[in-house]
């Protein structure tokens, strides 16, 4: 099977198909193949060059079963189902003729080779970071016989187009009238292992456009704000990335640019269960753009599955577009909810079928924030230290607290927790220890001593409390709530009055709730969130922040007591 080649014989392969024949051939990508120190025989060459001729990748598969996903996710390289590709494609033909075709993160080169017959008067110019990935997708457009008009430059696609991109004549080489198609599956990299130059350059970057951005923005966002700064009027793009950018904080610049010039045009997010990716459960979302478009409205559509036949271009069959606003989005600091299909819903009042949309309209159901604050629990910064161990035993019962420590307890409690008993302790002491009963602090002063010496009082929360041994537990909430899981959110009411880790939301009503009513809402919510309400990552992790999770609708008070 082409999937089990090992890494020399996929470099082989790659040769005998004439990866290096195509421009931009470097020399990491030649000491590659120099390395391989390995052939295939013409058999097996023609047999991957017949699959790649019927629409096949058997590279880039071998390519993704020789890397494992964790160790290509540091690069982000993640390969998008043609299905996909295909889809947008057919929406970039409907709005732009190119003379270039640029895929920012080329991988095996899917984009590319199916963009061929689609645009067959296009330069087809590939950037990839990844000199293995770089040989695979040369020696598919080689082998598809498109050499003459394909170029892949191996560098950073921040540094497009001064990178070497531009020392190949004819093709990257572009006036002021040539039109630039951008399409692709930017990598998805999380700010935590993108270099600090590259934080520095995004700033810059988006300040010099006139727009504030912050540097926790994943690797996406930093390949928008490249594309935009090489992009000119008239030219138009179709990117695949996580979602994120929607509704994060640290998305804001990207939704301020797709209002500006960007030239955002519509936005079609993907369900986890679409399956985008093969191996990275995440709510994905393809961003449709022509550079210098300030369209009036904005098209938004949800899709909960892909298949054979699957279209983004915008017509009567699509009753499912949600057309938005510019002035709408403007305002707006979330933006993904715009394109959820909105919810049935039966209110325990009436117990008639409506749209949550329609309820709301008429005052049936408020956004939870209206009758809940919603806070996380409480961080220690060191639970090997706080949830109590052997080193507690001897601290007295009054400063050992029952409290949920793992989301698995809420699980298990179910709609109602009533006891305390199956809880962990955690070590909550006094800012002031002179509040301690004078028998109470000889043990304590001997766990404070193991604690110093396990560093728990150096970390980040311990260093920024007013005493760094007091935890400061939240008091007991009424109705404790999951926020990160793969599934949805579990909502139990917290009748035994546990305190709550970090790993629970804790819901406090703003107004007075009888019991019946806080059992009401514990069982709406239990039975109307979805996953699809919350932000999916990569992973497949669904989690619902704070004020995500007030933004739920709910029955007014005198429903949920009926």
């Amino acid at each position: 099977m082409t999937s089990t080649l090992s890494q020399g014989a996929l470099i082989a392969a790659a040769l005998r198909l004439g990866a290096p024949t195509i421009s931009g051939w470097s020399a990491r990508e030649a000491a590659l193949a120099r390395a391989a120190a390995t052939t295939i025989d013409a058999r097996t060459a023609r047999r991957l060059r017949e699959r790649i001729w019927g629409g096949e990748d058997p590279l880039g598969e071998a390519f993704s079963a020789l890397r494992a996903p964790e160790l290509r996710r540091p690069l982000g390289a993640t390969y998008t189902p043609p299905v996909i590709v295909d889809a947008m494609l057919e929406w970039s033909r409907a709005h732009i003729a190119p003379e270039r075709v640029v895929d920012p993160g080329t991988g095996s080169g899917r984009f590319l080779l199916r963009a061929a017959p689609v645009f067959p008067r296009a330069m087809l110019i590939g950037v990839e970071i990844d000199p293995l990935a770089a040989i695979i997708g040369r020696a598919n457009l080689a082998a598809a016989g498109l050499v003459r008009r394909s170029h892949i430059a191996l560098c950073d696609y921040r540094d497009f187009p001064s990178c070497d991109v531009a020392q190949a004549p004819g093709i990257a080489r572009a006036s002021a009238r040539t039109r630039t198609l951008f399409i692709g599956n930017p990598p998805y990299v999380r700010h935590h292992l993108i270099e600090t130059r590259w934080k520095d350059w995004l700033v810059r970057g988006w300040r010099s456009l006139g727009i504030r951005a912050s540097r926790l923005a994943g690797l996406h966002v930093h390949f928008f704000l490249a594309t935009l700064l090489a992009a000119r009027p008239g030219d138009a793009g179709a990117f695949l990335t996580a979602a994120e950018w929607l509704d994060v904080n640290y998305g804001s610049a990207l939704r301020a640019a797709f209002l500006g010039k960007l030239g955002g045009m519509g936005v079609v997010t993907l369900e986890p269960r679409a399956c985008a990716f093969a191996d990275a459960a995440t709510t994905s979302a393809i961003t449709l753009f022509r550079i210098g478009e300030r369209a009036s409205q904005i098209r938004f559509r949800r899709l909960k599955r892909i298949a054979g036949g699957m279209s983004l271009t915008y017509g009567a069959r699509h009753a499912q577009d949600v057309r938005v606003s510019r002035h709408v989005l403007e305002r707006e600091p979330r933006w993904s909810k715009l394109s959820a299909a909105r919810p049935q819903s039966r209110t325990a009042a009436t117990g008639n079928r409506m749209r949550s949309a329609d309820l709301a309209r008429q005052g049936d159901l408020v956004q939870l924030g209206e009758l809940c604050r919603v806070h996380r629990g409480q961080a220690t910064g060191a639970n090997e230290v706080w949830i109590a161990g052997e080193e507690a035993r001897d601290l007295p019962a009054s400063v050992l607290i029952p409290t949920v420590t793992r989301a698995r307890e809420l699980i298990s409690a179910g709609r109602v927790l009533g006891s305390l008993e199956s809880l962990r302790r955690v070590v909550d002491l006094p800012r002031d220890l002179s509040d301690l009963e004078a028998s109470q602090r000889p043990p304590v002063e001997a766990f404070l001593k193991a604690a110093r010496r396990r560093g728990a009082d150096r970390s980040y929360l311990a260093r920024h409390r007013h005493a760094w041994w007091s935890v400061q537990l939240r008091a007991p909430a009424p109705i404790l709530a999951t926020y990160m899981a793969r599934r949805p959110p579990v909502f139990t009411r917290n009748v035994a009055g546990a305190r709550h880790l970090n790993i629970a939301h804790g819901l406090y009503p703003r107004v007075e709730l009888s019991e019946a009513q806080l059992m009401g809402l514990v069982d709406y919510l239990s039975t109307r969130v979805r996953v699809e309400d919350g932000r999916t990552y990569a992973g497949g992790l669904t989690k619902f922040e704070p004020r995500e999770m007030e933004r739920l609708l709910v029955p007014r008070p005198d429903a949920l007591s009926a």
